[in-house]
């Protein structure tokens, strides 16, 4: 992580990415909740709801899934083609990020339709049981996250198909699976670590008896919690793109040294 730090201290325009998929998510979101929301169709149909209206919820939420994917992915994608420039000693900039992620569109919508769809059956699994359903979700969705682990890089660098990235991607997995579980783990915890404080602050202001006080510690916490996550997406970014190259050929990253990336094989 320490590594992947230093790498986004020489190119912080990375966090571009993720404020923008960011934004575009939320937007997202309001175009389908407000009118979801309105109509009072946001429940989940039960076993017993009529056909049409399990259909219609399911396929918005199926549409939704698809479009949200192929935001992220679109986004993770120039995040990853930047990475991968810097790691091999070049210079970067937004656009070349942009232009690397629009030339794989078709790729990327053909791997945000796997995505919905893997999400759609994991959702309708966690519904249709409220305990034994979400767990098995929870386990299901595990192990997606790992086998599909590397497929941005793949999708990325090699501009291969959803099929054959997700192929590839299980490969490596024999290679990368420890790494990918403690990292996961490793990078959640320590930015959960620093979030804490901003969660002080906004106690900090609701026993400040003022209400300025409040809002700006209120405000103040929210752009802190923004700026962390948008550097957790682009330092995770950044590892999956060195690890990627390692994996597939030994390739040691700018930056990076063999003995980190070794370690993170073994």
């Amino acid at each position: 992580m320490s590594e992947c730090w230093q790498v986004l201290k020489q190119d912080k325009s990375l966090l571009v990415f993720p404020l923008i998929s960011g934004i575009c998510c939320l937007l997202l979101l309001a175009s389908f909740a407000i009118p979801i929301y309105t109509t009072g169709a946001w429940e989940p149909p039960g076993r017993d709801a009529a056909t049409q209206r399990q259909i219609a919820y399911y396929g918005t939420l199926f549409a939704f899934y698809v479009c949200n994917y192929f935001i992220v992915v679109f986004f993770n994608a120039a995040i990853v083609a930047c990475a991968a420039v810097r790691l091999g000693g070049g210079d970067p900039t937004v656009a070349d990020g942009l232009r690397a992620a629009a030339s794989r569109l078709p790729v990327i919508a053909g791997w945000a339709l796997v995505s919905g769809t893997v999400g759609l059956v994991l959702r309708i699994i966690e519904d249709r049981s409220e305990k034994i359903g979400q767990i098995v979700a929870g386990l299901l969705g595990m192990a997606w996250t790992i086998v599909s682990f590397l497929v941005v890089p793949i999708l990325v660098i090699e501009n291969k198909g959803p099929i054959a990235a997700l192929r590839d991607s299980t490969a490596l997995l024999k290679k990368t699976w420890g790494e990918q579980l403690a990292s996961n783990f490793s990078f959640g915890l320590i930015f959960f670590l620093l979030a804490i404080p901003a969660f002080g602050v906004i106690f900090l202001g609701l026993f400040a008896g003022s209400k300025v006080i409040l809002i700006t510690c209120a405000v103040s916490a929210v752009i802190y919690l923004i700026v962390l996550a948008l550097v957790q997406s682009a330092l995770q970014a950044i590892f999956q793109t060195a690890l990627y190259l390692f994996a597939r050929d030994g390739q040691v990253s700018a930056g990076f040294h063999a003995e980190v990336l070794e370690g993170a094989l073994r």
